[in-house]
């Protein structure tokens, strides 16, 4: 690739901020669960059986630290917490978008088919690990 092409997609410095903040195996499915509505970490567990306990901990106190997501606490017995996006969340939807269609694309899928986001994101851990 030239130098030209660098220069059309943008800074890599912003590409590495965005990969740190959303990158990973789990920051993106999570993300993808979340555009539709609030969840509870119980439901969330349910919909990535794959992913620990300790790990999907983890990943939401990042995008939370980020401000990518809320956590939001009810005064209930028993205590419910709530996870939803931000604005900044939501403004994530395009690149989740992207991401996804480049993993139909890669995998030979018709576009306009849904995908199972796992396959999807899987298929890309590749290029976020390196």
């Amino acid at each position: 690739m030239t130098s030209d092409s660098a220069v059309h997609i943008g800074s890599v410095d912003a590409v590495a901020s965005t990969v740190a903040i959303i990158g990973g195996k789990w920051k993106p499915i999570l993300l993808y669960h979340l555009v539709t509505g609030s969840k509870r970490f119980s439901e969330l567990k349910k919909l990535m059986p794959g992913a620990s306990d300790r790990m999907l901990t983890r990943s939401l106190r990042e995008l939370e630290e980020n401000g990518i997501i809320l956590r939001n606490v009810f005064a209930e017995v028993p205590v419910r917490v709530e996870y939803s996006l931000t604005n900044d969340g939501f403004s994530l939807i395009p690149v989740l978008n992207a991401l996804s269609e480049w993993g139909q694309a890669r995998n030979g899928e018709d576009a306009d088919l849904p995908a199972e986001p796992a396959s999807v994101f899987d298929a890309l851990l590749p290029t976020f690990t390196g």
